[in-house]
C-alpha cells in the first residue's frame, strides 16, 4: 500500500512540475513574440519587458525544480537538481537587479 501511495505521489509531483515548467516556457515564448512586435514599433521598453518576462518564466521553472526535490532518490540527482536551481535562482536575481536598474534609469 505504501509503495502505491509513493508512486501516486511521485506521479502527481512530476506532472505538477511539468505543468509549472510548461507555464514557464509559454511565458518565454509569449514574451519573446510580444517583444519582437514591440521592437518593430520602436518601443523603448522592449528590453525591460523582455527581462521581466524571462524573470517571471524562470520563477515558474524554479518552482518546478523545487517540487522535483521532493522525489529525488539519490545524492547525484539531488546535486544536479541543486545546481540547476542555483543557476536559475542566480539568473533570476540578476534579471531582477537589471529590471530595477532599468526602471531607475528610465525615471531619471
Amino acid at each position: 500500500m505504501l509503495e502505491i501511495l509513493e508512486e501516486v505521489f511521485r506521479t502527481v509531483v512530476e506532472y505538477c512540475a511539468l505543468g509549472l515548467e510548461i507555464v514557464g516556457v509559454i511565458i518565454v515564448v509569449w514574451t519573446a513574440i510580444k517583444c519582437v512586435y514591440e521592437m518593430f514599433k520602436h518601443d523603448a521598453n522592449v528590453r525591460l519587458d523582455l527581462a521581466e518576462g524571462i524573470a517571471t518564466a524562470l520563477e515558474f521553472k524554479l518552482a518546478g525544480e523545487v517540487l522535483k526535490t521532493t522525489i529525488v532518490s539519490n545524492w547525484n540527482e539531488l546535486g544536479t537538481l541543486g545546481a540547476i536551481m542555483l543557476l536559475r535562482a542566480a539568473i533570476t536575481v540578476l534579471l531582477h537587479w537589471e529590471v530595477k536598474n532599468e526602471k531607475k534609469a528610465r525615471e531619471a
